[in-house]
């Protein structure tokens, strides 16, 4: 099984399952159909799964477009991608804090996916962070310049590679993903949890209502649809969420995700 070392990651992206991935493949069948994310984030577990060869197709879909457009490009046009991020990198020399606000500006308004590329590599712990209008509104990290691009041609090219012509990309509401699902395949879920989608500045384009997602479920175990859910947590006593019903016939792994990256954004440790 691969080390996450050896996983590349085509983007950076706080709450990816790269670090974690050997532990939920471990949970997985040997080989299924095909592998749906439906809140596919940096799709991690797609890329381990692929490595591992562990399904025959993947289904990469997120509510959030601009996440899936920068998907696109990276299964179909990965090296203009590539080419743009550079030049963007390049570009930011010496004015970094203004160069950054005004990519970040020009996302807001066109949502390009270099431009998306660029400021997930250079904002603060990778953090997707949303306003009230919707708009990616964190701030630049300024101790570093973001991922050289070398480092991000390789992991790049490397994905698409690895996904040619056995993913798609899609923009879709996880229950319209979720209704494409067969028993030989394997969803693999990791939705906006309760414990951060509430806040001032949401890391979701949507949070999940709880009882809508339970409801979810209880179709896919009536269509004997095998799925694996990532969701919230525990740090200590302190318990994030409301726990799934026991109705639901679900196993629980508790699994150490290592110091919370949250909680270092509100200068915390936890």
């Amino acid at each position: 099984m691969n080390s996450p070392k050896s996983i590349p990651h085509p983007f950076p992206y706080q709450g990816s399952k790269r670090r974690l991935a050997a532990d939920i493949l471990a949970r997985m069948p040997e080989r299924v159909g095909v592998l749906y994310e439906p809140f596919a984030g940096s799709g991690a577990l797609t890329i381990a799964a692929a490595l591992d060869a562990r399904a025959d197709s993947f289904v990469l879909a997120d509510l959030n477009g601009p996440l899936v457009s920068l998907w696109k490009s990276i299964l179909e046009k990965p090296e203009d991608l590539c080419d743009e991020y550079e030049r963007l990198w390049t570009s930011q020399e010496g004015r970094e804090p203004d160069f950054y606000s005004e990519v970040r500006l020009r996302f807001n308004q066109h949502q390009r996916p270099a431009d998306l590329l660029y400021i997930l590599a250079r904002c603060v712990k990778a953090a997707v962070r949303y306003n009230v209008r919707g708009e990616f509104n964190n701030s630049p990290d300024h101790r570093r310049r973001g991922m050289r691009p070398a480092t991000m041609r390789a992991n790049i090219l490397a994905v698409s590679s690895l996904l040619a012509e056995r993913a798609k990309a899609i923009e879709a509401d996880y229950r319209d993903v979720l209704s494409q699902a067969g028993p030989a395949d394997l969803v693999y879920m990791d939705p906006p949890y309760q414990g951060v989608s509430n806040t001032r500045d949401h890391r979701y384009i949507r949070g999940l209502d709880h009882a809508e997602f339970v409801g979810a479920l209880e179709d896919l175990n009536a269509r004997h649809v095998p799925y694996i859910i990532s969701y919230d947590g525990r740090t200590g006593d302190k318990t994030y969420g409301e726990e799934l019903p026991s109705h639901l016939g679900l196993t629980r792994y508790e699994v150490f995700a290592g110091q919370s990256s949250q909680a270092t954004l509100l200068g915390k440790s936890a």
